[in-house]
């Protein structure tokens, strides 16, 4: 059943005044905590939307990819070459294919070093911390040194992080938290991962 022209311009009134009303109530300005966690597909996609945007503004990004080795993803091809990015594969692999937790370890805290020294970096508008869940989940960083770093970063700066099965930790700083949901997947289905789409 469809609205009468009127009915529709009533409930579109109505609407107007709540979204006019919480516009005009947030009128706060500060450098958010974004995490986008979940076991749906996305959310690296998501943060690099971001990146793209902070681009189009003329700000600068970092992007610090934990885990991940590969260095020919379409995003990287991209996004790292642009200017104002500061791109960092960090990772020797999924921790599936090293398979030796002291080098995982090592590689994390190695990376740790990078990430804070982006989130130092007053110039920096946006941070992404790629799979960064992973390391505190498996233990491989401190997660109250993770949580000091991100507390005391440049006012202004926003971080995102992503990653499945987001720490407690995390959830609780975060201004905004994004659950992907995996309701379908081509993978499963027996479908390689497209260029332009999964990599």
């Amino acid at each position: 059943m469809t609205d009468s022209r009127a009915q529709h311009q009533k409930r579109m009134v109505r609407k107007k005044a709540v979204v006019d009303a919480a516009i005009a109530h947030a009128t706060q300005d500060k450098g958010l905590l974004l995490v986008l966690t979940g076991n749906g597909k996305g959310k690296s996609s998501s943060a690099f939307g971001m990146v793209a945007r902070t681009l189009g503004y003329g700000y600068k990004a970092g992007v610090a990819q934990f885990l991940k080795s590969r260095r020919d993803t379409g995003e990287e091809r991209f996004l790292g070459d642009q200017p104002g990015v500061q791109w960092h594969v960090l990772g020797d692999g999924f921790t599936w294919d090293t398979q030796n937790r002291e080098a995982d370890v090592s590689s994390a805290q190695r990376g740790w070093v990078v990430a804070q020294q982006m989130l130092r970096d007053a110039s920096l508008h946006l941070v992404v911390l790629d799979e960064l869940t992973y390391l505190l989940n498996y233990g491989y960083l401190d997660a109250q040194q993770v949580c000091a770093d991100l507390a005391s970063r440049p006012g202004n700066q926003h971080v995102v992080i992503t990653g499945r099965a987001a720490p407690q930790c995390l959830l609780d700083m975060a201004d905004t938290v994004s659950e992907i949901q995996d309701i379908k997947h081509a993978f499963r289905a027996g479908m390689r991962a497209q260029p332009g789409i999964d990599l």
